[in-house]
C-alpha cells in the first residue's frame, strides 16, 4: 500500500484502489501468495514493452515527415499560383473616342487580361499517404501462439508420430463443455473434485504442476445430518490437507473421519459443503495424470 498511497487513510486508498486491485492480483493466485517481490509487480502492473515504445518512436517519425511533405507541398503550390498570376500580366485601360464632344464615350476594358477564360489550374492534393510501415521484427504479434501449435503438429508428422486432423479444426479458445447436473435421489451425496494446473517443456520436465482438490457433501434428508463418512488416505507424497471450519480436525486426524465438531449442529440441508480440501505441488514427472 505505502508503494501507491502517500498516507493509510480511507480517502488515499480508495483513490488507489484500482492500482492496488492490479497489484494483489500479481500477488494472490487461486487463494496463494506468488512468489513475487515488489520490482516484479511494478513492471507487471505497468506492463512496459520496449517492442511496443519502439514502434510508437517510428510511428511518430513517420507521421512527422508526412507533415512535413505537407507543408512543403502547400508552399509549392502556393508559389506556382503566385508565378501563374504574374504571368497573366495587367493591361492599360483603354479609351474609345477623341476629344471635344466625343470626350464622353470612353468605354473601359477589363484590367486583367483574358479573366473570363481564365481556367484555374487543378489543385493537387497536399497530402499523400504514406505506405503502411512495415512491422517491426520484434513488434507485438496476435496468433504467434496458434502457429506455434501448427508447426509443433507438422514437426510430429514428420517425425511419424500419429497426429489425427482434429487437432487442425479444434478452437484454441473453446471451453471444455462442463458436465451435466447431477441428479440427486439418496439422501447423501459426496463429490470429489480435482483440478491440476500443469507446465511441461516441449523437450520434456515439468516446469510447474499443481493440484487442488474437493470434497463436497450434500445432504437432503435431516436424520442423516450428523453422519460421519470414513476416508482412506494413503497418500505419502505431501498432500496438503484442510477441512471445514465446522469439522472436527482432530478426529479428521486421527481415525480418518469426517465428522461434526459440535454434535448437536447437524450439517446443512440442500447445501452443497466442501467438508476437505487438498492440495499438492510437485516437480515429479511421475505426478502427471498423463505419460
Amino acid at each position: 500500500i505505502p508503494e501507491y498511497c502517500k498516507s493509510m487513510d480511507e480517502s488515499e486508498i480508495a483513490e488507489h484502489a484500482f492500482e492496488l486491485i492490479f497489484a494483489f492480483d500479481e500477488i494472490v493466485a487461486l487463494g496463494y501468495r506468488e512468489n513475487v517481490n515488489l520490482a516484479q509487480i511494478r513492471t507487471f502492473v505497468e506492463m512496459d514493452s520496449h517492442e511496443e515504445r519502439v514502434y510508437n518512436a517510428v510511428r511518430c517519425t513517420q507521421e512527422r515527415e508526412a507533415k512535413n511533405k505537407m507543408r512543403e507541398k502547400a508552399k509549392e503550390l502556393q508559389r506556382q499560383r503566385m508565378e501563374a498570376s504574374k504571368k497573366g500580366g495587367i493591361k492599360s485601360p483603354g479609351y474609345g473616342g477623341g476629344y471635344g464632344n466625343n470626350s464622353g464615350g470612353f468605354t473601359p476594358n477589363p484590367t486583367v487580361g483574358d479573366s473570363a477564360n481564365f481556367v484555374p489550374e487543378p489543385v493537387k492534393p497536399s497530402y499523400t499517404h504514406s505506405a503502411k510501415p512495415s512491422a517491426l521484427p520484434g513488434a507485438m504479434k496476435l496468433g504467434g501462439k496458434v502457429r506455434d501449435i501448427d508447426s509443433f503438429v507438422d514437426q510430429l508428422k514428420e517425425e511419424g508420430e500419429n497426429v489425427t486432423s482434429a487437432l487442425k479444426a479444434m478452437d484454441i479458445n473453446k471451453v471444455a463443455p462442463t458436465s451435466q447436473q447431477i441428479i440427486r435421489t439418496e439422501p447423501v451425496h459426496l463429490r470429489q473434485e480435482e483440478k491440476v494446473n500443469v507446465r511441461v517443456g516441449r523437450d520434456g520436465g515439468v516446469q510447474q504442476f499443481e493440484l487442488h482438490g474437493l470434497i463436497t457433501l450434500h445432504i437432503t434428508d435431516e436424520q442423516w445430518g450428523r453422519i460421519r463418512v470414513q476416508l482412506q488416505n494413503e497418500d505419502s507424497r505431501g498432500v496438503q490437507l484442510q477441512t471445514h471450519p465446522n469439522v472436527d480436525k482432530d478426529l479428521f486426524r486421527m481415525k480418518g473421519q469426517i465428522g461434526l465438531k459440535v454434535p448437536t449442529k447437524p450439517f446443512p440441508l440442500n447445501t452443497d459443503v466442501g467438508v476437505l480440501k487438498w492440495r499438492l505441488q510437485s516437480q515429479d514427472e511421475s505426478a502427471l495424470p498423463i505419460s
